[in-house]
């Protein structure tokens, strides 16, 4: 009897990986794949996921439709995603906010980010910059600090919106920099700019194409950038963490997941696929004229990256206490 269901497990086995090699062989065959893509039309993510699509759509032999489902930080589109059958058809493009850092900010989540989900690839990183005022009595990072320090909790700051990664920026910075500053939320990263251009506020921290052409023109100071390398855009100015705030790095991005469940032939395929696209000198080109730096990575990888970030935002929103009001 034992021999019998060794063998019968045996079996079993092969069958389900049969069936799997099968799905991922004939994948994606069937029918398009739609893509819930958690952000409004015609900002820079969801520019990069209409960029990429056509190239997936010549790759996968497959149409890849684009469904634009934004809101609550990310939540209501992968919420879509988490209920959705697991069999590769149904993809969510997601950013730091909803894949890791949503847990902490909301009391109710409507997905666990960490078990409701496939990682699949990371599309895109998207570096921030701090800018100030130049009638500010600061040009430095350091020259901020101290002004900041000596100043506690009159200084503004603004960010793109609540519970953000340029808020989490702004946050993981005065944690750092030991300053108490006023936040003041703005709905996206162009209008946080726009104010602190017009002397409305005196810092803000944005992503690069609201702030590049000013920053370029001296109507805006760049105090530091908040990835880990400097920018090729902004070659002079310094990482925060060059500037003196060891430890450091805060960088927005986003990236695909599929439905927890879906095969691994499945998503190693559409890993593959989006990595090969993703490399494509003429992509690469197009999405850092955007702003933004191509980050292909594989299943595991992003796994593990999106682990490391949960575990990082959870404690500095714990620190700064910051809550989203549902």
């Amino acid at each position: 009897m034992v021999f019998l269901r060794t063998v019968a497990l045996a079996l079993a086995c092969t069958a389900l990986s049969g069936t799997l090699q099968a799905q991922g062989a004939d994948f994606p065959r069937q029918q398009p794949i739609r893509m819930v893509v958690t952000f409004p039309p015609g900002g820079s993510a969801d520019a990069v996921v209409r960029m990429v699509v056509p190239r997936l759509n010549e790759r996968l032999g497959q149409q890849v439709v684009v469904d634009n489902r934004p809101g609550a930080g990310g939540n209501i589109g992968l919420a879509v995603v988490a209920k959705a059958a697991a069999d590769g058809y149904t993809l969510g493009v997601g950013a730091a906010g909803a894949l890791a850092a949503n847990s902490s900010l909301y009391d109710k989540m409507p997905f666990d980010p960490l078990k409701d989900f496939k990682p699949v690839s990371m599309l895109a990183a998207i570096p921030f910059v701090i800018i100030g005022h130049p009638s500010l009595a600061a040009k430095t990072q350091p020259e901020l600090v101290a002004l900041a320090r000596a100043q506690p909790g009159r200084l503004s700051i603004s960010h793109g919106g609540n519970g953000t990664a340029m808020h989490l920026s702004a946050a993981l910075f005065a944690q750092l920099a030991q300053v108490k500053l006023v936040e003041v939320p703005y709905r996206g990263s162009g209008p946080a700019a726009l104010d602190v251009l017009a002397g409305n506020v005196p810092l803000a921290v944005v992503d690069l194409p609201a702030a590049l052409q000013h920053i370029r023109a001296g109507k805006l100071t760049a105090f530091a950038v908040t990835s880990p390398q400097r920018l090729p855009q902004l070659p002079d100015v310094p990482t925060v963490a060059e500037a003196g705030l060891a430890g450091y790095d805060s960088t927005g991005w986003f990236g695909v997941v599929a439905p927890a469940g879906t095969p691994n032939a499945i998503v190693e395929r559409l890993s593959a696929e989006i990595n090969a696209t993703l490399g494509d000198e003429q992509i690469k080109a197009s999405m850092r004229n955007l702003g933004v730096e191509p980050a292909p990575s594989r299943p595991a990888a992003f796994e593990a990256y999106i682990r490391a970030e949960t575990q990082k935002w959870a404690r500095v929103i714990q620190q700064a206490n910051i809550k989203i009001e549902q």
